[in-house]
């Protein structure tokens, strides 16, 4: 497992209007592998999200010249998090990072990468400290009603 641990900052907001709230941490270092990741994020010592992570330059937005980052969708929550250190397990790629043409087509890639994560953690970690089984089974139908 990769781990990367950082303080959250502010990004563009580009998540957020795209229905995708992210967590984000600049990265410096070229160790882990640019793409599309199944994680879980340490909020607290006892407390984990999973997560659909972005690890690269935003190449739809910014080409090559963005800053190199780290995205992370936290599954199941709505909290504030600037300023804060995460911790960011790394569990699984899911895809490697792509550049898309429209908006739109980033968008229904991102409710598949999220499906992905949920029916991956519910796989890996069925029993989610704050959520049951059949609050992720909502989850998971509304992220799929949401991508048609």
């Amino acid at each position: 497992m990769i781990v990367i641990e950082g303080i959250v900052e502010q990004g563009d907001q580009r998540g957020r209007l795209l229905g995708f709230p992210t967590a984000n941490i600049p990265l410096d270092s070229e160790e882990v592998d640019d793409g599309v990741w199944g994680a879980i994020v340490r909020i607290e010592p006892d407390r984990w999200v999973p997560a659909a992570v972005s690890i690269g330059c935003r190449r739809t937005f910014y080409a090559e010249s963005g800053q190199r980052v780290l995205e992370a969708h936290l599954l199941y929550f709505n909290e504030e998090l600037y300023g804060r250190r995460i911790r960011v397990e790394l569990a699984t790629k899911l895809r490697p990072q792509r550049t898309f043409d429209t908006t739109e087509a980033l968008t229904e890639q991102l409710h598949q990468d999220v499906q992905r994560v949920l029916e991956w953690s519910l796989t890996h970690f069925p029993a989610f400290p704050s959520h049951n089984r059949r609050e992720c089974s909502a989850v998971a139908r509304q992220t799929l009603s949401n991508a048609s």
